[in-house]
């Protein structure tokens, strides 16, 4: 039998990182406010929160992360000003990002890392499960990934995470889950995460990518936990305990991803996400796909 748990209502977004790797861009602009296209990324993923259902929103912030508050808050005189203009299409975008959630903020304070910014969220989130959501994996909405996680914990219980196969030499930059079948294809048990391992040590190719759906359970164990790789309280560390003992919070499960994810956290994907995306968008789309065949048989 299908057992019920309590409905998850609540997402939390860390973003309280310095965006040190788009230096000199995001000296005075926090990295979620790049633009990718003409959305800044960070809304892309409340858009993905709101579309799942979720439409209590905790961002974690730090210094400097004003404009984030300032971009999901009204903004009176611009709408005023494109109203007396009759501006209709411009207005409807400005006002579409302060009508999507019920945003709250809290600050980090100190960049303890990923698992210290979810246990920032604990006054708020309560005894609920919940949903983190990173802003560097976009997820296209085609693909509705965190609606799939939703499902299997509230199936099972306990946590989620998402991963992804990824190339053996690669999976140093991520979280890696073992991990064991279950009747789902696309949904796998979780026994063991280990944070950025080496290849030969790696238990598989599944990466952690950066969406979680959790059991607050969690909270718990990250107030215990030491700080590890990198000198930060990693997440990965807290569900590695979850997911060796499942009487503290239930199990572990796994949503293996296949569809369209889009990395902002590199450079070079970031460029390739944002021409990945205007080619799809039906305004920009025709034309900027022929000026790229152009370039590419001509410039390169």
């Amino acid at each position: 039998m299908t057992q019920s748990h309590p409905r998850i209502s609540k997402a939390v977004i860390p973003a309280a990182g310095l965006g040190t790797r788009f230096l000199p861009a995001t000296k005075a602009t926090p990295k979620e406010m790049l633009p990718v296209v003409d959305k800044p990324a960070i809304q892309y993923v409340v858009e993905e929160a709101v579309s799942a259902g979720l439409d209590d929103v905790l961002m974690v912030t730090g210094r400097n992360k004003r404009p984030l508050e300032d971009h999901f808050d009204r903004n009176y005189e611009l709408e005023s000003a494109l109203q007396k203009k009759g501006d209709a299409a411009r207005l409807t975008k400005v006002q579409q990002s302060s009508d999507l959630a019920t945003m709250h903020y809290v600050r980090q304070g100190d960049p303890k890392g990923l698992g210290h910014a979810v246990l920032c969220a604990a006054p708020h989130v309560g005894q609920e499960p919940f949903a983190v959501l990173l802003g560097d994996d976009l997820i296209d909405p085609r693909d509705p990934l965190l609606q799939r996680m939703i499902e299997v914990q509230e199936r099972h219980g306990g946590s989620v995470v998402a991963l992804m196969e990824v190339a053996p030499e690669q999976i140093h930059l991520y979280g890696c889950a073992a991990v064991e079948a279950t009747v789902d294809s696309d949904v796998v048990k979780v026994i063991g995460l280990v944070e950025k391992p080496d290849p030969a040590d790696a238990p598989s190719n599944y990466a952690i990518i950066g969406r979680y759906v959790l059991d607050p359970s969690v909270f718990g164990i990250l107030r215990q936990t030491e700080p590890g790789r990198g000198g930060e309280i990693q997440l990965t560390d807290a569900l590695q305990q979850l997911a060796q003992d499942e009487k503290v919070g239930g199990p572990v499960h796994g949503v293996v991803f296949k569809g369209r994810r889009y990395d902002t956290g590199d450079r070079g994907d970031y460029l390739r996400a944002i021409v990945r995306l205007a080619c799809e968008r039906e305004d920009l789309g025709p034309d900027f796909r022929s000026w790229l065949r152009s370039y590419v048989t001509e410039e390169m």
